[in-house]
């Protein structure tokens, strides 16, 4: 696709290094023309700050997307991050209507929770909102956590194999009718990786890199920001799950010689040059 434009839906925490503030500009090095719409606007992310300010930007969606209408601004793809309420969720259906061209992409990432648990602000009754608002993407890319509150089953950190997960990622297609990129997929406690299933192909893609100790904010945004811009780019489901992982890692240990400072994040600005190098012809 020349030129592609984007649209990213997501919340702006102003620090901490996720979220658009991650997205946009891993999409804009990967070439792709990146508009944003924020859900929400934080001072940090919630995760180790306390105290943050959050101001919500629900009501200023439907307005924003008028005006859009009203330009003729569409958009080749919309990608959503972090939703904050059921409401949001309908406006951004409306978006995908009113100013997503017809062929467009449409990625979900539905951040909900992880390590087994939701995030603060969700609830099962969201879960269930977010499997229907699933309906009709192109790709979805849960992690392990969100499968299981998706698909109403208990979480399971360990201990499952390749015939769990492959029910998994097609039962998480039956729910949006697309492919399915599932994080957070560890079948051996050295490596970490995904399962990316090709509905087309019925088949699934297993890529595994050596598993970093510890935990790193930001890096599921990272990882849906760089998947959605190799799709953009023309890599294949396979391809682009792939370089996510690549890069997501590349990014992690750029940050570990300076962990205890740099907590809240990952050093990615670091490893873009990685990035871009491995898009090049």
């Amino acid at each position: 696709m020349k030129n592609p434009k984007l649209l990213s839906i997501q919340d702006i925490s102003c620090f901490g290094q996720c979220s658009l503030t991650v997205a946009l500009p891993v999409l804009s090095a990967m070439g792709i023309e990146t508009a944003i719409l924020p859900s929400a606007v934080l001072s940090t992310h919630t995760g180790g700050f306390t105290g943050f300010t959050f101001r919500d930007l629900t009501e200023d969606i439907p307005l924003i997307s008028a005006h859009w209408a009203k330009e003729h601004i569409t958009f080749d793809a919309v990608y959503t991050g972090y939703i904050g309420s059921k409401k949001q969720l309908e406006y951004i259906k409306e978006i995908v209507k009113n100013n997503a061209k017809s062929d467009a992409l449409f990625i979900v990432d539905p951040v909900m929770g992880d390590n087994g648990k939701l995030y603060h602000g969700f609830d099962e009754e969201f879960a269930s909102e977010m499997a229907l608002f699933l309906r009709g993407a192109n790709v979805i890319l849960p992690n392990m956590t969100e499968a299981a509150y998706l698909l109403k089953e208990p979480y399971l950190a360990e201990g499952y194999d390749m015939p769990y997960v492959e029910s998994l990622v097609r039962r998480l297609s039956g729910l949006s009718g697309g492919d399915v990129v599932l994080t957070g997929v560890s079948f051996d406690r050295d490596k970490l990786g995904v399962a990316a299933y090709n509905k087309t192909k019925d088949s699934v893609h297993y890529y595994f890199e050596e598993r970093v100790s510890g935990s790193f904010h930001g890096t599921g945004d990272l990882y849906a920001s760089t998947f959605s811009g190799g799709l953009l780019r023309g890599l294949s489901l396979e391809d682009a799950a792939d370089l996510a992982v690549d890069f997501t890692v590349r990014a992690i240990r750029e940050t570990l010689p300076d962990r205890e400072e740099h907590w809240y994040g990952v050093a990615f600005e670091s490893a873009l040059p990685y990035l871009i190098k491995r898009l090049q012809p």
